[in-house]
């Protein structure tokens, strides 16, 4: 039995390649996840940026197929021996592993370019930018300054926005409208939330009345 109790509904899954052993990644499941995994075969597997389940591979084909199932001793961590097919990287390497600590080599070549949706990959490219050398990355300088100095720049952006649509001039609400959703999106990444999951959001709302949501926000 899987204690999924013990943080908050989820656990950690360790990813092997089921004949090479190469550890390929590390995801989380909920009960939802493990039971699909268990279903279908295939790898399923809870998102906490997007808060969402998801089945790998289900964008980019490179799916991974179940081979076995193994739980820790303390019931609070899943094994998965897959057969991976394509790569398990989201960068397109075999691994997930690839950058050692101490140095920051990339040990790993690209073994394919995988094509994601444009949100998606400006999101996965503000994350790596996290590690990357502020003196010559503009994001890698806002999240260096700090929360503060960032989330001053989204309030900047926004005031912009807001000149921009006063002054009635389309060319430069598309201009600004773009660098407050760019910051936004920064402010995203740096607490690791996923785009999507806001989109998710508002598909919740759908429907609702905006005075009802309101109300049962504050309930």
């Amino acid at each position: 039995m899987v204690d999924f109790e013990k943080n908050g509904g989820l656990v950690p899954v360790i990813v092997q390649d089921a004949d090479t052993n190469e550890v390929l990644m590390l995801a989380y499941m909920n009960e939802e996840a493990l039971k699909l995994t268990r279903e279908t075969g295939f790898a399923h597997y809870f998102s906490r940026s997007r808060n969402k389940l998801w089945k790998k591979g289900e964008s980019s084909g490179h799916t991974q197929e179940v081979k076995d199932i193994l739980i820790d001793c303390d019931n609070d961590t899943i094994l998965l021996k897959v057969k991976q097919n394509g790569v398990a990287c989201h960068t397109g390497r075999k691994s997930c592993f690839f950058t050692k600590l101490d140095t920051n080599e990339i040990i790993l070549d690209k073994v394919k370019e995988i094509e994601y949706n444009f949100i998606d990959k400006l999101y996965h490219t503000l994350l790596d930018r996290k590690n990357a050398n502020p003196e010559t990355s503009y994001v890698s300088s806002l999240y260096h300054k700090g929360e503060n100095s960032l989330l001053k720049k989204v309030a900047e952006e926004a005031a912009e926005f807001c000149f921009a649509v006063k002054d009635d001039d389309k060319k430069e609400i598309i201009y600004e409208a773009a660098d407050l959703a760019f910051h936004t999106l920064i402010a995203l990444a740096l607490k690791n939330i996923h785009p999507e999951a806001v989109l998710e959001e508002l598909k919740r709302r759908e429907g609702v009345s905006g005075i009802e949501e309101k109300r049962n926000r504050k309930k």
